[in-house]
């Protein structure tokens, strides 16, 4: 029970074009289409919370003697049973709303015997003369899976069930965590149970907070005394999306983050002064790299070498200097400022947490917290941590943190690690603060978000996840994809992981950029590590290659922000975590379960992460990949595959293996140095090829991201279209619905077509564009359209057409890219070997296939006819090298460097005959087939 390069050229295109400003509209309805299981908010209205209620409707309702059950969907019941009879109607702090529309059921009793039957699921209890307390006897619960009859009894192992998450990662090396992982919400078995019988309860249910700070704030409240049982049996065979759909309108929305949550985090455990935090921020921008958040760990408070030289003592018996609420004068004389200049620069504040010490009497605001609280200042004794203690949270937030608010402190960086207890039996501390933190926030107005551990179910609510202190391996790395994805089986969503590693931090290059890939395609990209001065963090102090393959990573994943922010909020509307398992999609596939590196990203991605060191020869890194049923395209190098079915491939350190929908539809933006720097305008489009008559759509969403509004409709969305009809494609830019604050009334679009034959021609709303607004990334075959802004209430329709036969001569583009990506590292392998040998022509030839056609696409069908052939000498020649030098490694040294001038490099004769297999095993990954 629950107790140098870029991936592929096409991600280059992300740091093109600028934007322009955006003028405001007044505030209108939002009006979205939406996938069926999503649950919009109503537009315009009052939020979902607005409804929510814990008393369901008496229609749902069945009660026998000591026993209750109310059907709350028809794959959902809730079973109760009191040794009193008496029933809890609170909410859980699980559980907020059970009035929920009454399902289709009926239910009779005969011969003391109770039947529900839902359609769905079937319940019979059968209380006998005793008490009726729920067994394995007297209670079950049927469902069908698979065609097969499936019966559940009190007491029986989930032993299907596919897990959720922990409340941290702190000393996990790979795998091995200090603490289980619990259960979550679904399972193989097709049925999971939520024991609620023993967690606290909340004293009110309004929360709306729709009064602002002055809003009543929903407390805890123990439940009961007496034996009783309050089970939740979800029996939703292998529907997990429907599963996690009908948690959340029970159990309350996973919330949207501010949009800047998914830039780039900045986090070190370091001592920072100022000074140095202002020029780390211009580290970032000298080198071109994205930034939102500064993360500033604990030493921005006083520290415990200043407490220690006054001799001080924590009266609460923590770790000294661990609490702190006032700013350290010596790394910070002037935060005001500090803060000021880093808003300046787009950027947001967040500041380390370790409550648990209280209000010491050294800190600047105990008198007023003691006053608050009911005692003396001049007693010198400090102020306990009580957080249950509804006086002390509401001083807590309004004395010790508004202030800092007020300053400048965006949110706040919760990091408990102290007791697992509060004053109020069975409220865990961690669950507690992350409710208090995030609800004091939608007191205040804000949209929300908080950065803490996970304190266990029901903090689905209370988001962005910290997982701790991890050690920095490549196990550590290859555990996180699972976890990650795993985390959406309780609604957990947005982990935030130590990208790089926590201790002892310092990482070679290859795992450092492996982790950063892993972190661009994760719910949060934030770097951190321990207080080590071998700990390096910034991408721009790597070497080459390295230190350019991070940065272009990290330009994808600003560019990939409208895709992102966009699956998240589906995940806000569903319940469906955009990161999450195979399984969820393909529920009936063994290997949804087993490829366990694996996980979507959206709806139209599949990640792979690379995990593991290259080869050292080929400094390739070989994978097992299963693709479920339909078409998919290899991201990075444009390769198609027929699913289901497993895949052997190679990825070079600049590749990550993502795979895309067959004409899946990504929208993107500019290069941005931070999230909201500009409007985005132009709207990257992404189209990918399209079989003939297949069509497909996204619809893009966006938001003010400043508030709540989102869940009262306040947004918008536009949705885009696709459809190919022989060797035509079509692209519609519908008007866009609804309406929020700074929204955008023009902005233009780039179209790019990735993978496909350029156009002979391209309309727009049936004006012919001129040959100058568009171009052809030759060696990524992308074509690249610009469209003219517009008004966003107009609809705008792209109509690119091709050579005849272009569609039907398709296949001979698949895998190019990728073939180039390994022309250009054959290409430069063998040039480092100079005097002793130079890239063949052939091979230079081959190379040069995509420069030539982005010079002259009208000569794509030539081009691409020979490339094979070329290619095909280029193996050939470097193949003959190779055995040229099969000979023992002193002889063809001593070969080489004859007649060589003293310039020449011994070193680089004895890495010869290496250097030539692994250009040739390059050459030969990436041969046309």
């Amino acid at each position: 029970m629950l107790g140098k390069g870029c991936p592929c050229a096409l991600f280059l295109l992300v740091m093109k074009n600028s934007a322009r400003l955006a003028a405001s509209l007044a505030l209108l309805l939002c009006f979205h289409v939406f996938q069926a299981r999503a649950t919009p908010a109503p537009a315009g209205n009052q939020p979902p919370e607005a409804s929510y209620s814990p008393i369901a409707n008496p229609a749902a309702v069945v009660t026998l003697g000591h026993a209750r059950f109310t059907v709350l969907t028809p794959q959902l019941l809730r079973m109760e049973w009191a040794a009193d009879g008496k029933f809890e109607d609170h909410a859980s702090f699980v559980f907020l709303n059970r009035k929920m529309p009454v399902p289709k059921f009926t239910h009779t009793v005969q011969a003391g015997k109770l039947t529900i039957d839902t359609g769905a699921l079937q319940l019979t209890y059968a209380p006998g003369s005793g008490d009726g307390k729920f067994t394995a006897d007297n209670l079950s619960v049927s469902l069908t899976l698979d065609g097969k009859p499936v019966v559940w009894h009190p007491g029986d192992p989930d032993t299907g069930n596919l897990q959720g998450t922990t409340r941290t990662l702190d000393g996990a090396l790979g795998g091995k965590t200090k603490e289980p992982i619990g259960e979550g919400l679904i399972s193989r078995n097709g049925w999971a149970l939520v024991d609620d019988s023993k967690r606290p309860l909340f004293d009110s249910d309004n929360f709306t907070f729709s009064q602002g700070e002055k809003s009543p704030w929903p407390w805890v409240q123990l439940r009961s005394a007496g034996a009783r049982d309050d089970w939740y049996f979800f029996g939703y065979g292998h529907d997990y999306k429907q599963a996690m759909h009908d948690y959340v309108e029970v159990a309350g929305r996973i919330p949207l983050p501010p949009r800047f949550a998914f830039g780039a985090w900045w986090s070190r455990y370091w001592a920072y002064s100022d000074q140095e935090l202002d020029n780390l921020v211009r580290g970032f921008h000298d080198n071109d790299v994205p930034l939102d958040v500064l993360v500033i760990d604990m030493d921005w408070h006083l520290n415990r070498e200043q407490l220690e030289a006054r001799h001080l003592v924590d009266q609460s018996g923590e770790n000294l200097g661990w609490s702190g609420y006032t700013w350290n004068p010596l790394l910070f004389p002037d935060p005001d400022a500090f803060l000021k200049h880093i808003h300046q620069e787009g950027l947001k504040a967040t500041l380390n947490l370790h409550p648990a010490s209280g209000v010491q009497p050294w800190e600047k605001p105990y008198p007023a917290m003691a006053r608050a609280m009911g005692l003396d200042p001049a007693s010198g004794k400090y102020v306990p941590f009580d957080i249950t203690n509804k006086k002390f949270a509401q001083n807590y937030m309004d004395i010790l943190h508004h202030p800092l608010e007020k300053q400048g402190i965006d949110f706040w960086w919760l990091d408990w690690q102290q007791e697992a207890n509060t004053s109020t039996p069975g409220v865990n501390p961690t669950w507690w603060l992350n409710y208090v933190h995030f609800t004091d926030q939608e007191r205040e107005g804000k949209r929300p978000m908080l950065f803490h551990r996970w304190g266990g179910l029901g903090n689905h609510r209370y988001q962005i996840g910290f997982s701790g202190d991890t050690i920095s391996v490549w196990p550590s790395l290859a555990y996180q994809p699972w976890f990650t994805a795993t985390a959406a089986n309780v609604g957990y969503a947005y982990w935030s992981h130590d990208i790089g590693g926590h201790m002892p931090g310092a990482v070679d290059p290859e795992l450092y950029t492996r982790w950063i890939q892993f972190g661009a395609f994760s719910p949060i990209l934030r770097t951190h590590t321990t207080k080590n001065p071998d700990s390096e963090r910034r991408i721009w102090a790597y070497p080459e290659p390295f230190s350019s393959i991070m940065r272009n990573t990290f330009h994808l994943r600003y560019a990939l922000e409208p895709y992102v922010y966009t699956e998240a909020r589906r995940t806000y509307d569903t319940g469906v975590a955009f990161l999450r398992p195979l399984y969820y999609d393909w529920p009936e596939a063994s290997e949804a379960y087993t490829s366990k590196d694996e996980y979507t990203f959206g709806d139209q991605l599949i990640v792979a992460p690379v995990v593991t060191p290259m080869d050292t020869a080929t400094q390739l890194t070989a994978e097992s990949v299963w693709l479920p049923k339909g078409e998919w395209i290899e991201w990075p190098s444009g390769k198609h595959f027929t699913g289901p079915m497993t895949i052997e491939r190679k990825f070079s350190i600049d590749q990550i293996p993502v795979y895309v929908r067959a004409g899946a539809i990504l929208p993107m933006q500019p290069k941005m140095r931070y999230t909201g720097e500009k409007p985005v305008d132009p709207l990257i489009v992404n189209v990918f090829p399209l079989a003939d008559g297949q069509s497909s759509s996204y619809t893009l969403y966006e938001d003010g991201s400043k508030s709540e509004a989102y869940k009262r409709g306040i947004c918008a969305w536009t949705r885009l279209d696709a459809k190919q009809s022989g060797d035509a494609l079509t692209v519609e830019v519908e008007p866009v619905r609804g309406h929020y604050p700074g929204m955008l009334m023009e902005r233009g679009y780039e179209l790019r077509l990735p993978g496909d034959w350029p156009p002979q021609s391209v309309t727009v709303n049936g004006t012919i564009l001129p040959r100058s607004a568009w171009s052809y990334q030759g060696n990524t075959l992308t074509t690249v359209i610009s469209v003219p802004r517009r008004s966003v209430m107009q609809r705008t329709t792209i109509l690119v057409t091709r050579a005849s036969g272009s569609l039907a001569s398709r296949a001979q583009l698949d895998g190019f890219a990728g073939a180039t990506t390994r022309l250009h590292a054959a290409y430069d392998s063998l040039n480092s070997l100079w005097p002793f040998t130079w890239s063949p022509d052939p091979l230079i030839d081959a190379w040069q296939t995509g420069d030539r056609l982005s010079y002259h696409p009208e000569a794509a069908q030539a081009q691409i006819a020979r490339f094979p052939q070329v290619y095909a000498q280029a193996v050939a020649m470097v193949q003959k090298l190779v055995d040229g030098a099969d000979k023992p490694d002193a002889e063809l040294q001593k070969k080489l460097m004859q007649n060589r001038g003293t310039d020449t490099s011994n070193q680089r004769a004895a890495r010869y005959k290496l250097t030539l297999a692994r250009a040739l095993a390059q050459l030969k990954d990436g041969e046309p087939k």
